[in-house]
């Protein structure tokens, strides 16, 4: 068969579905996705699927894809892409991959430089564990690890004695469930918290607000801590917040959880997460999970060993700069 290109639609949605949750299974990375969750993709604020996306064809099989984002804001004066996507495995070794990155590569430059113009690129993508296909392809193309991430999960129903530690407050925090009127109230929040983690760009309104649309967040899963301090104007109330997502039926993924820096070492976190282990088991979720920095400032891999997550896989990031 003849290999041909064209770009991700919706279309796609179904072969696009198929190929990626083969990919999860194939390279253990358990990221699967519904036809529905990969619709909005299509949809995000500043992405244009006709010119970031690229789909590749073995006559009518889907046999690979990439896609190109550029964030909004620059990150430490530079302008930051980010591209992800896979080939099937039986098809790896034809040149389709590097096929797939030469194009988005390209578009990263002129994306940019309409975006940013003059900045320097950067472009990252996330692979494997060290040795993996895609992180020795990254690295052919240039490509160095940056960063390292940590998978972890708990299992429910937890067992007897799985409990969080207290928080040192004797009052402890007044946790409430997200709404959308704390919308902005967090987003503070949440640039706040992250102002000193690697790589974190800034949230805009239109991105955060898209976030928080999506057909996979779950609000009542979402826990937020505001501060007691009642003259704070309430924009700026939120201490801390933890949202929720659900991409596969019985797992809760904590797709973020921060706290702002002048609530740190409080206990947050570990009531966050007590709150959210807790509401899920109710619910009958069978796994909470999420990704955590290895070298986080904040020390959040041991604050979620002591919650009883468990460490299952690592992945890496890995980046170049642009010429």
């Amino acid at each position: 068969m003849t290999i041909r290109f064209s770009a991700l639609s919706a279309v796609d949605l179904v072969a696009w579905s198929g190929l990626t949750n083969l990919l999860a299974q194939a390279d253990e990375t358990d990221e699967f996705y519904d036809a529905e969750d990969l619709a909005e993709e299509l949809e995000e604020p500043g992405f244009d699927p006709g010119r970031d996306s690229i789909a590749v064809w073995d006559g009518e099989e889907l046999v690979g894809f990439g896609q190109l984002r550029v964030a909004d804001v620059l990150f430490e004066g530079q302008a930051k892409a980010t591209i992800d996507g896979g080939v099937h495995p039986d098809h790896r070794g034809r040149g389709i991959g590097r096929r797939i990155m030469d194009g988005l590569e390209a578009r990263a430059r002129e994306l940019a430089a309409q975006r940013h113009p003059g900045a320097p690129v950067s472009v990252g993508l996330a692979t494997g564990a060290e040795g993996s296909s895609s992180g020795r392809m990254a690295v052919s193309r240039g490509y160095a690890p940056v960063r390292y991430f940590t998978d972890m999960m708990i299992e429910l129903p937890r067992r007897r004695g799985d409990t969080v530690e207290a928080p040192p407050s004797t009052e402890g925090p007044l946790i409430e469930v997200y709404t959308a009127e704390m919308e902005e109230a967090v987003r503070r929040a949440h640039n706040d918290a992250f102002a000193d983690h690697w790589g974190a760009v800034p949230k805009t309104r239109e991105r955060w607000a898209d976030q928080q649309s999506a057909r996979s967040f779950r609000a009542s899963l979402s826990p937020v801590v505001r501060t007691r301090d009642i003259g704070l104007d309430p924009v700026e109330s939120v201490d801390g917040y933890a949202l929720c997502g659900q991409w596969a039926e019985g797992e809760i993924h904590v797709s973020l959880l921060g706290t702002r820096s002048r609530a740190r070492h409080q206990g947050l976190a570990s009531a966050l997460l007590d709150w959210i282990v807790t509401e899920a088991e109710r619910d009958g979720y069978r796994m909470v999970d999420l990704a955590v920095d290895s070298a986080s400032p904040t020390g959040a891999g041991r604050v979620y060993e002591r919650a009883g997550f468990t460490a299952v896989r690592t992945w890496t990031v890995h980046r170049r700069q642009l010429d």
